[in-house]
């Protein structure tokens, strides 16, 4: 569905109409100060995410390496092989 220009500068005239210009800048503020606000806990719950995430190197780390008597290797001890070859 397309709008002509015509049609657009009619809604807009009835919405000011309707409203008033003090309303609409009112409400025009109050939604810009919503949208900053909820930008910023975006942001927010981001870093706090980024706080509560372990960093890399300690969920890579792996047991070291104690072969048994047997010579068999846990697995751990067979990834952390792989992981370096």
């Amino acid at each position: 569905m397309h709008f002509s220009p015509l049609q657009l500068v009619l809604i807009l005239v009835i919405v000011i109409l309707l409203f008033g210009t003090k309303k609409l800048r009112n409400m025009g503020g109050d939604l810009g100060e919503a949208f900053k606000n909820f930008r910023r806990a975006v942001k927010d719950g981001d870093e706090a995410k980024k706080d509560e995430q372990p960093t890399e190197t300690a969920t890579n780390q792996l047991p070291p390496q104690t072969p048994h008597a047997d010579g068999r290797v846990i697995e751990g001890q067979a990834t952390q092989k792989d992981k370096v070859s």
